[in-house]
Formats: C-alpha cells, structure tokens, sequence
C-alpha cells in the first residue's frame, strides 16, 4: 500500500504563490502516476496536474497550465506543485493521488487508488 501525506496548505491573498508537498511512503514503486486534484464543497474532484514516476513526463488541466509547476524530488519520495497568481477561485482542498501506469494522461479521480487526505489552500481578496 502507498501512503500520501499532503501539507504546505494555508491562506494566500490573491496574486500570491504556494507550494504544496505530498510525501509518499510504503509501496511507492507501484506508483506511476503522481497527480494533484483539488476540490471545493458540492463539486466533484478536479485534475489539476501529474508527474510520471520518472520525473520526465507531465501534464497540467487546462485552467492552471499557466499558473502552476508539478516537480518530485525522487530522493524524497516527494511530488510539489508550485503555484503562482493565485486567484480565489483556486480555493479548495488540494489532494495528492497515485496511480499504477493504466492511470498515465487520466485525469479523471476514479482512475487513481491512492489518495491522501488533503490539504486547505485559501486564497483571499
């Protein structure tokens, strides 16, 4: 099993950046994909962004292609996700996810087994 601890949430005015961290532990050489989602209450869960297992291969939502950087750090076992000019609208609880090859270009949530718990961004005006 892999284990995916999320942090680096918090409250940003608007414009501003965030960097948000998932830790991965356990069976993570079972995990492909490592993808960041992010959801608000009453909405479904929305891609945002995924890393290849490798480092070398990724792939943005079309909202926050310009905004945001996803990078791991094989060494830690850590994905980051970089974001910039952040807008209220980016509000949400952002979560960490992992998938096996099969889930590689998915950007849908039912395709990943591995979720962490999340982590609260606010962005305010």
């Amino acid at each position: 099993q892999v284990r995916l601890v999320e942090s680096g949430g918090g409250l940003v005015q608007v414009g501003g950046s965030l960097t948000l961290a998932c830790v991965a532990s356990g069976r993570t050489s079972s995990m492909f994909t490592w993808a960041w989602f992010r959801q608000t209450p009453g909405k479904e869960r929305e891609f945002v962004a995924a890393i290849s297992s490798s480092g070398l291969n990724t792939y943005y939502s079309e909202r926050m292609k310009d905004r945001c950087t996803i990078s791991k750090d094989d060494a830690k076992d850590t994905m980051n996700l970089q974001m910039n000019n952040l807008k209220p609208e980016d509000s949400a609880v952002y979560y960490c996810a992992g998938g096996p090859l099969i889930t590689w270009r998915e950007t849908k949530s039912s395709a990943f087994d591995a979720w962490g718990r999340g982590t609260q961004v606010t962005v305010s005006t």
